[in-house]
This record gives C-alpha cells, sequence and structure tokens, in this order.
C-alpha cells in the first residue's frame, strides 16, 4: 500500500511539473511563431501555433539594421556582464561582514540594508544626483549604476547563506594560521558560497539584460551606448510613428502599410528574450540550492 502511495504521488507530481512546464514553453512557442507569421495572417486571424502562412518579413526588416543589432548587443553584454560582476562583488563584500556574529554593530547595519528595501529618494532626486553630482549622463555608466548596482535583498540573500552555511569554525582556523579577511573572503567564502553567488547574480543579469529605463533617462545623444532594449525599443517607437503619421505621402503610406509592424515586435521580443534561453540552462543546477539555503533565516 505504501509503495503504492508513493508510486500515486510521483505520477500526481509527474503531471503537475509536465503541465507548468508546458505553461512556462507554450508562450515562448507562440512568441516566435507570431513573428514568423505572415503579417495579413495576424490582422486577420490572429496568433497560432500553426501559422497559416510562413514569413521572415520581420527579420529581415530587423537585419537590414545589422550594425546596429550588433552594435547594441555588445553594449548589453558588455553592460551585463560587468555590471553583474561588480553588483555581486559589492554583495558578497557587505554580506560577508555581516554574516559574522561579532561584527560591532550588526543590528545597526542590518537596519540601513533593510530599510532601503522599503523607502528610496525617488526617481526625480535620484536624476539629479546622477546627473549633476557623479556625471553619468551620456557614458556607460549610466547604463549600469542607477537602480541596478546593488539589491538590497542580494545582500540579506547571500549574508543569510553565509551565517547559515558556512561554518565560524573555518574563519577561524584560516585566521589562527594567519589569514586576513581578504584571504577568508577569497579563499573560503567565495567558494563556498558560489551557489547563492550565482544564483542571485543571474537575477542581476537578468535585470540589466531586460533594462531599459536607465538608458531611456540616462543616455540621450550617444545613440551607439544603446543597449538591445533600447534600440528595439526605439524601432518600435520609430514603426508606431511612421504608421501613425498622417503627412506621409500615398506613395509612402503605401511602403510603410508593406512594413510587418506586428511581426517585427514579435520578433524583437523574441531576440531580446534568446539569449536569456539559451543561458538558463547551464546555470539552473546552483538555483534550488542557494534560494533554498539563502532564505532560511539566520
Amino acid at each position: 500500500m505504501r509503495k503504492k502511495k508513493i508510486n500515486a504521488y510521483q505520477i500526481i507530481a509527474h503531471v503537475v511539473m509536465i503541465m507548468v512546464t508546458i505553461s512556462v514553453i507554450l508562450p515562448f512557442l507562440l512568441l516566435f511563431m507570431s513573428s514568423i507569421t505572415s503579417e495579413d495572417v495576424l490582422l486577420n486571424y490572429g496568433y497560432s501555433f500553426f501559422p497559416r502562412k510562413i514569413s521572415l518579413e520581420a527579420y529581415t526588416y530587423i537585419l537590414q539594421s545589422g550594425t546596429k543589432i550588433l552594435r547594441a548587443y555588445s553594449m548589453t553584454i558588455l553592460v551585463t556582464a560587468v555590471g553583474t560582476t561588480v553588483s555581486i562583488l559589492i554583495a558578497a563584500l557587505f554580506a560577508y561582514p555581516l554574516s559574522l556574529s561579532n561584527l560591532p554593530f550588526k543590528k545597526v547595519f542590518n537596519f540601513f540594508v533593510f530599510f532601503t528595501m522599503l523607502f528610496n529618494g525617488g526617481l526625480i532626486p535620484s536624476y539629479i544626483m546622477w546627473t549633476n553630482i557623479f556625471h553619468i549622463k551620456d557614458t556607460v555608466w549610466g547604463l549600469m549604476f542607477p537602480n541596478l548596482l546593488m539589491n538590497a535583498m542580494s545582500v540579506l540573500m547571500i549574508r543569510t547563506y553565509f551565517a547559515n552555511s558556512i561554518p565560524s569554525t573555518l574563519f577561524e582556523a584560516a585566521q589562527i594560521d594567519g589569514a586576513s579577511q581578504l584571504q577568508v573572503f577569497r579563499k573560503i567564502v567565495i567558494p563556498l558560497g558560489k551557489p547563492i553567488l550565482v544564483t542571485m547574480g543571474t537575477f542581476a543579469g537578468l535585470a540589466y539584460w531586460n533594462d531599459w529605463t536607465n538608458g531611456l533617462y540616462y543616455i540621450s545623444k550617444r545613440t551607439d551606448y544603446y543597449t538591445i532594449q533600447n534600440l528595439l525599443n526605439k524601432m518600435v517607437s520609430d514603426l508606431q510613428f511612421l504608421t501613425s503619421n498622417s503627412n506621409l505621402t500615398s506613395q509612402a503610406a503605401q511602403e510603410i502599410a508593406k512594413v510587418p509592424s506586428t511581426g517585427i515586435q514579435m520578433a524583437i521580443a523574441f531576440i531580446a528574450i534568446l539569449p536569456i534561453l539559451v543561458l538558463f540552462p547551464f546555470l539552473q543546477k546552483y538555483y534550488s540550492k542557494g534560494i533554498m539555503l539563502g532564505a532560511v533565516k539566520g
């Protein structure tokens, strides 16, 4: 009877997980199929997993801006790689002392971290500070620093993981052997904290990859600093402006009408999310351990 109950539970669990997996995959599949569907089919019959007519006009239109797309992807990769690395490094450097039981004024520092999760200065004061004091407007730093450089939730998760998963005796033994705090952090904390660092680094990387507000606020003249999100957003805005402009000549209006605007939006969304879909499976082994142990109250 117990074996039958276990088998029934496993069957139910597998069915539920299959349904969840399908519900996650289907939107991406529909997005891709819509991007290769002819524009007139989309307008007349809507979205479908089985398009009546296949068309690559949307991707052809996007590839006509090949150099801009390549530059935007390069900028996005640079910002994501550097921003994620610096963000997690700062969070780990902050979290490590907070995980130590003998840190002076530990409760005060914890309160400061938690307070920033509830309150902030707002958009306008932040914009004035970053542009007038730090002068990051129209620089690559404007894509990295505001709102993304360090996250309080990451600090708390990493702190909890360090406190619960790394024995304090390791720190004591290393210090007895003459290791400095920096050596302890580099040779013990970083290697043993890899699951939570990779997990929170993935979240930070997703935030950098999907961010378009920093480019909107802090990049105005240097269009060569556009990330893929900003470039694709500009393409959609330009397309919408052209299709809604009533001052065009009849010939220009006919040419604009031939542009697959709906398909282009679907293709843009798919192109923007594709690298994340490719990278995710290689990092998923760290997620469960990192999140579960990092979320336990220390």
